[in-house]
């Protein structure tokens, strides 16, 4: 982040739980939530998304994203994970 800037970088989670994906959302963008980490405060504001995300699913070819995220998305509560991710964006 410091070499290239913040214009065109992003973070890609794969994170299985809404929780967790809240918790790293939210790390990313606003800083450490729980104050316990290197990251305390630190607000990055980077745009964070969950690769099961429907606007990043789409730019992936799909025979390469069912090989690689399909069976994982079966087990997944994609649309909690969403909406957690999107919170920690929104907030």
């Amino acid at each position: 982040m410091e070499k290239v800037g913040t214009d065109n970088l992003m973070v890609l989670l794969g994170t299985p739980t809404p929780e967790s994906s809240k918790l790293y959302a939210m790390t990313v963008s606003q800083g450490d939530p729980t104050w316990a980490g290197a990251l305390a405060g630190a607000a990055f504001d980077l745009p964070v998304f969950h690769i099961t995300e429907q606007q990043i699913k789409s730019q992936i070819d799909p025979e390469t994203y069912e090989a690689e995220v399909g069976i994982t998305e079966m087990v997944l509560d994609v649309y909690e994970i969403a909406e957690a991710v999107g919170m920690a964006r929104s907030d």
